[in-house]
């Protein structure tokens, strides 16, 4: 298949009539039906929280396989909402479009969602970088001196953000998330947060793979936390080759930095709109996506 071919098979959105739509998403479209939710995953992809005008073609289905898998994998640490990805399951409503839906969609329970990003970082990486280089601070962690760029970090840090529904997240202290969340709450979101790095990480290990960092989504079902959105994906995770990893410079990623790093070298003012991606870039980036799938999963297949 011809990088042409490839890039017209592009699912950018979803129109599913006498199906609700609820939102839209950086990437994903749900629609709402009762007490659940169907989403689905299109082949959008954002970078510094701007959604790019063309995707990466196949990209909804390989991130709806991998949440599947990890989602599976980690319901012993937290439960999370997911109900089915078969097509067969979902509502009648939407029996005329399962060819659309097939591989990229996911029936799961509605939730009242927690307005904040929980992300763990085990590895000094991208903002966490540059806020390091600062004031040797990571959000509210002072760190040790002399540390350097993707250098593993003495243990794994907690590091909310605000949950932005436009422009751009920002960095909270876990005094600040606290604020919005109550500290019950705080306390769990950081707890869960930090075991399903952990675990997560050892995983990737015996793929090869150094998870430097992971952000997460919860979300309240009748006062049970419960993981939603998606979960260690190349869009929500920042993957390392383990053989490569070398500390003291920008490492080669297998997630959605290879695109960000040619945006870097745009005059671009990080504000939409984005620009389009060239071709070989799209191309590229599905290839990076399709072998971190495929590294993920054949321990288990």
């Amino acid at each position: 298949m011809t990088v042409s071919e490839v890039v017209e098979k592009t699912i950018l959105t979803t129109h599913l009539p006498g199906a609700d739509r609820r939102r839209s998403g950086k990437v994903r479209d749900i629609y709402e039906f009762g007490d659940n939710l169907l989403i689905v995953a299109t082949d959008r992809i954002s970078c510094f929280d701007v959604v790019m005008p063309n995707g990466i073609p196949g990209k909804g289905k390989i991130l709806t396989r991998i949440s599947a898998f990890w989602f599976e994998k980690t319901e012993h640490i937290v439960p999370n909402h997911l109900i089915s990805t078969d097509v067969s399951d979902f509502p009648e409503a939407v029996a005329d479009y399962h060819e659309l839906l097939e591989g990229r969609s996911m029936w799961v329970r509605k939730a009242k969602i927690v307005p904040v990003e929980c992300v763990v970082r085990g590895y000094l990486a991208g903002s966490a970088w540059r806020s390091y280089q600062e004031d040797g601070q990571v959000c509210d962690h002072k760190l040790p001196e002399g540390l350097v760029e993707a250098d593993r970090l003495p243990e794994p840090i907690f590091t909310p953000a605000t949950k932005a529904t436009s422009g751009h997240d920002v960095n909270i202290t876990r005094e600040e998330m606290a604020k919005i969340t109550g500290e019950r709450l705080a306390e769990d979101l950081e707890q869960e947060s930090l075991k399903l790095y952990e675990f997560g990480a050892e995983y990737a290990a015996q793929c090869g793979f150094i998870l430097a960092d992971a952000k997460f989504e919860f979300g309240l079902v009748n006062g049970e936390l419960i993981l939603v959105d998606e979960i260690f994906t190349p869009d929500a995770s920042r993957y390392w080759d383990l053989e490569k990893w070398e500390p003291g410079h920008p490492q080669e990623s297998f997630d959605k930095q290879y695109v960000r790093d040619y945006l870097e070298t745009l005059d671009w003012d990080k504000e939409p709109p984005a620009p389009q991606l060239p071709a070989e870039i799209v191309a590229r980036t599905r290839e990076i996506y399709q072998e971190t799938m495929q590294r993920l999963l054949q321990p288990s297949e």
